[in-house]
């Protein structure tokens, strides 16, 4: 039997001031996962993929996201659509990779769908009574772009308005635009931990004394500063000038709800994306895009990142452990230093007072 049956929702957020961490239970549990899936990463907008994939009609996109896969594509007239990437026959997958192509044919039985997501072609389906393609459209997904990059929400009737997510950043960041910025490589990492874990460390600048001693020099930490929004949080400092890694300026990181973060300092635009891979262990997607006049910092820049995300994997995996020992009890969060993690469990709490 299911133990979903035996978990409840978690309690309203208190105000910051008054605020403790999330409960161990949400980590632990086996269970939660599924409600993740379905109430946080379907309900959400996620980070798809950039638009120079996607240039001229019939050019698609797919993207494996937490709770499904889409299929991005130009249409004919130069619009954006996307779709879950599964067939409405027998569910079979539509397309892989990106490429260009005239209509979306299922890999699995030959049933084909124009770039408007409407069936037509159904092989072999001619003695089937009572049988219209135009009953079998594929399952429509939103998809947003923001500065030359692609996000969707697999269950969009659940999503807020995109432009409630991103709201803020554009003119935040600016004059850096991360449309200027070109893919220069990606790494993943996985983590033993569950996804929530890693999310939390990132979300504030407490732990980076005693866990980054190699960033206290860059960054202005008596100065690290976290802002909310109603779907994003920003924590930003200013950077040293002199730094090889992140090339002088301010650090603006954001967090975008569910799973993005867009980490900005001057003419670098890190970009990561959390995915659950089971209740203890993650992957983190990184992208690294750079404008032609930064992209010389690069090598500094990743192997600084790779020495911080060592060190951020190894603190993670000793907590999850510990939430995992039976012992622990959620401590006061420090309304200074930890608003971001507020903010994420918050959101948590409510979607999962939702499901």
């Amino acid at each position: 039997m299911s133990p979903l049956g035996t978990l409840r929702p978690a309690a309203a957020a208190p105000g910051l001031e008054h605020a403790h961490a999330l409960d161990p239970r949400y980590y632990v549990e086996d269970g939660w996962l599924d409600h993740e899936l379905r109430h946080v990463f379907r309900a959400g907008w996620q980070w798809a993929g950039t638009r120079s994939t996607l240039a001229k009609p019939g050019d698609y996109l797919t993207a494996d996201l937490p709770g499904g896969s889409a299929v991005i594509v130009m249409r004919e007239d130069g619009q954006l659509a996307a779709y879950r990437n599964l067939c409405r026959h027998r569910a079979g997958p539509l397309a892989e990779g990106c490429g260009n192509a005239g209509r979306l044919r299922c890999r699995y039985h030959g049933w084909t769908y124009g770039l408007d997501g409407q069936l037509r072609s159904a092989p072999e389906m001619g003695t089937a009574q009572g049988f219209d393609p135009a009953d079998y459209p594929l399952y429509p997904v939103g998809v947003a772009e923001f500065q030359s990059h692609v996000f969707v929400a697999l269950a969009p009737a659940q999503a807020p308005p995109f432009t409630d997510m991103a709201a803020g950043i554009a003119e935040r960041i600016a004059p850096e635009t991360l449309a200027g910025m070109e893919l220069h490589s990606t790494q993943t990492y996985e983590v033993e931990c569950n996804w929530k874990v890693y999310v939390d460390n990132y979300l504030e600048g407490y732990h980076v004394p005693y866990v980054h001693p190699a960033l206290v020099g860059p960054i202005d930490y008596g100065q690290y500063i976290t802002e909310l929004a109603e779907w994003s949080s920003l924590q930003h400092t200013a950077v040293a000038d002199d730094d090889p890694a992140y090339g002088g300026g301010r650090m603006w990181y954001y967090f975008v709800w569910p799973n993005t973060m867009l980490n900005v300092v001057s003419g670098r635009l890190q970009l990561n994306q959390v995915v659950p891979l089971g209740p203890r262990r993650t992957r983190v997607l990184f992208g690294n895009f750079y404008t032609p006049e930064a992209v010389t910092r690069a090598e500094a820049d990743l192997a600084f990142t790779a020495t911080v995300q060592e060190e951020d994997a190894a603190i993670c995996a000793a907590v999850d452990r510990n939430l995992r020992a039976g012992i622990y009890t959620p401590g006061r969060l420090s309304p200074r230093r930890e608003a971001g993690v507020w903010h994420f469990q918050s959101l948590l709490r409510a979607a999962y007072a939702r499901a």
